[in-house]
């Protein structure tokens, strides 16, 4: 275990005033040992830095996360930036669906199906509606037979298409 040292003299030497660990220390991000004494170990981690930048600190995590799943346990240091960093992506992600950017996918999923129903309930009303314009057009008498022609190439046309499967991946913007 490394060397127990004061709060004073953990601030000297992180180059910081004794309030800014005592408040750490009041806000958790820094702790004390069982002794009274703070941590030497301590010294040098990120217990103070604020928010980082969003790809770092989702690869540091990511790369935090791999090495801890073959460790027995983590050091305490590490396990702070590790659950801040945590924190800090929930609210991240929070804060994107607040505002609108990030939708959940089950609504997507809703909204596209409700869209295509929209679309093929016009295709499936459309020969009823053009027929009669049609057959007037072209001097037509058995306006039924026109829509019920238009109606079944309408009607291949929409098995043809299928049922398409939305994808929501990365890949498919690009």
């Amino acid at each position: 275990m490394a060397d127990g040292i004061s709060i004073r003299e953990f601030a000297r030497r992180e180059h910081v005033s004794d309030t800014l660990v005592h408040q750490a220390l009041k806000q958790g991000r820094l702790a004390k040992r069982a002794d009274g004494l703070m941590d030497a170990a301590l010294v040098g981690t990120r217990w103070r830095a604020s928010e980082r930048p969003d790809e770092s600190a989702k690869e540091d995590a990511k790369d935090t996360l791999q090495s801890a799943g073959s460790a027995k346990g983590l050091a305490y240091g590490e396990a702070l930036r590790l659950k801040e960093n945590w924190t800090a992506l929930l609210r991240r992600l929070e804060y994107e669906q607040k505002s609108g950017a990030l939708v959940e996918l089950a609504v997507a999923r809703g909204v596209v199906f409700e869209l295509c129903r929209e679309q093929r309930d016009a295709w499936l009303a459309w020969p009823a509606k053009v027929a009669p314009f049609i057959a007037m057009a072209f001097g037509l008498d058995d306006v039924d037979r026109l829509t019920n022609t238009l109606a079944a190439h309408v009607h291949q046309q929409l098995a043809d298409l299928g049922e398409p499967e939305p994808r929501f991946d990365a890949e498919q913007g690009r």
